[in-house]
């Protein structure tokens, strides 16, 4: 199984003070070390799989830069940087940008709306690209240019599912042994990218709504294990079915601002 490179971003400064998705209560209390130790948790499991992190350092006032999924995408050695559509996260995309930059990647900016890997997914030779809340259709053409590689446009409708990652998780990506798979939530998607879905992957695991909820698709998967909230108990159980290893971890208080395994995870493509 080949290891992996992630690029992850300590949580120093978390908080829920603003609203810019569903699951983002200002008015509920929030636990700033308890997501500290959740994310220590996670990024202690990747190590234990053999896969290489990074470390990004936290900005004051930036609580939502633990996100580190939504800072670039990175294929071959190549990044395209990140607009976010929210004024309250714009200061992360430069941040991403420069230690990029900084760490040998050749950095293209973006012209168009996109968050970064919450919406654009390597899936083998194809580029999984979400839109419909967050990431505009008009990257997804950037993205091809860039990176070379056919990009398929998935059509998210459910708001609770703001981002490609919270519906559907890459598994297997074909580097490892395995056929390229996925799992996602069906109802998450129109009816065509459903369609599609059935179509480029005849054996991936459906979630359920329930799995869904908890943040159970925002998984990251390295062809053999899959890591993914502890709640998703159903979703853990079919995934083991299909032939893949589970490591629950309990990332709750993030799930506080929308985020989950794969949120925290930004893979480094070499």
């Amino acid at each position: 199984m080949p290891k992996r490179r992630y690029l992850m971003c300590r949580p120093t400064h978390f908080a829920v003070t603003y609203r810019i998705n569903p699951w983002m209560d200002p008015t509920a209390p929030y636990d700033t070390a308890l997501a500290v130790a959740q994310w220590t948790e996670l990024k202690r499991v990747y190590a234990e799989l053999g896969h290489t992190i990074e470390e990004i350092d936290p900005i004051p006032g930036l609580p939502d830069m633990v996100f580190a999924a939504n800072g670039a995408t990175v294929i071959d050695g190549k990044a395209l940087a990140v607009q976010f559509r929210d004024a309250e996260r714009a200061d992360e995309g430069p941040a991403y940008a420069d230690w990029l930059r900084h760490t040998g990647f050749d950095v293209t900016e973006a012209k168009a709306v996109n968050e970064g890997e919450g919406d654009i997914l390597l899936a083998g030779d194809v580029i999984l690209a979400g839109t419909g809340f967050r990431t505009s259709h008009a990257s997804h053409a950037e993205v091809q240019e860039l990176f070379g590689r056919p990009v398929i446009t998935l059509q998210l409708v459910d708001p609770r599912f703001y981002h490609l990652d919270t519906a559907l998780a890459v598994l297997a990506h074909g580097d490892d042994g395995k056929p390229v798979n996925v799992a996602y939530l069906p109802e998450a998607f129109s009816p065509g990218s459903q369609a599609v879905l059935r179509r480029l992957f005849p054996d991936a695991v459906i979630a359920t709504v329930e799995d869904a909820e908890v943040l159970g698709l925002n998984a990251v998967g390295d062809g053999e294990t899959v890591v993914l909230p502890v709640q998703a108990v159903a979703l853990a159980e079919a995934l083991r079915e299909a032939g893949y290893k589970t490591v629950g971890v309990d990332v709750s208080e993030l799930r506080l601002a929308g985020g989950g395994p794969k949120c925290c995870t930004l893979e480094l493509r070499s």
